[in-house]
């Protein structure tokens, strides 16, 4: 049986303190955990941004890719090995800006695999510029007098698609994260987990206490 422990890797982690990315990685690890998954059977992908670092913070298989990238890679898996769960993981920038392409196709090709998107409607990596999630009038480096457009809404557009699991999840809230992952996981098709997370450090909007 998948113990907690036998997913923990050598690896120091580098998020800020009190990121919202910890409470995504520790609800995905207790999901492995209760779906009981072999750890050979089980494949990470991840693109460019502080999400990125699941894959070295996960003992499973696991593939860090370029920007934008996650969904061509985890469906080239999953379709060379369909008895394998695929996992992918991308931040709001990384899915919904340079990936929006792959993101609108990889709902209507439904292959079975999960999409478990890092949205601090933030980009983190690169300092704090504004993402097509960020709230309207948000000021950031890219962004010195707000956000001009209205946010993107993914989790309405894989609704209208016809998305055959789509579900949104906080990082705070870690009993309602993992279930929500053990059942993206389960689900046969195309699921979208879009979890919302603060970003700590470079948005101070969406904090702990707005959501």
């Amino acid at each position: 049986m998948v113990t907690l422990a036998d997913l923990k890797t050598p690896k120091g982690n580098t998020w800020c303190p009190r990121c919202g990315n910890f409470g995504i990685l520790m609800a995905f690890k207790k999901a492995l955990v209760q779906l009981d998954l072999r750890r050979d059977q089980v494949v990470l992908v991840s693109g460019i941004g502080c999400h990125g670092k699941m894959v070295n913070y996960v003992n499973v298989n696991g593939f860090h890719g370029i920007h934008g990238r996650v969904l061509p890679l985890a469906s080239g898996i999953k379709l060379t090995n369909p008895n394998l769960t695929v996992v992918g993981f991308a931040g709001d920038a990384d899915q919904y800006d340079e990936g929006w392409g792959h993101f609108t196709h990889a709902i209507r090709r439904n292959i079975d695999m999960n999409l478990i998107v890092h949205n601090n409607m933030v980009l983190g990596l690169t300092t704090g510029q504004a993402t097509s999630t960020s709230q309207k009038d948000f000021e950031t480096k890219s962004t010195p007098f707000g956000v001009i457009p209205p946010m993107l809404n993914p989790v309405a557009h894989a609704l209208v698609s016809n998305g055959t699991f789509v579900a949104r999840g906080f990082s705070g809230d870690m009993l309602h994260l993992t279930e929500l992952m053990v059942e993206a996981i389960k689900h046969r098709g195309f699921a979208l987990l879009d979890v919302f997370q603060p970003c700590v450090t470079f948005n101070y909007l969406n904090t702990y206490d707005w959501f």
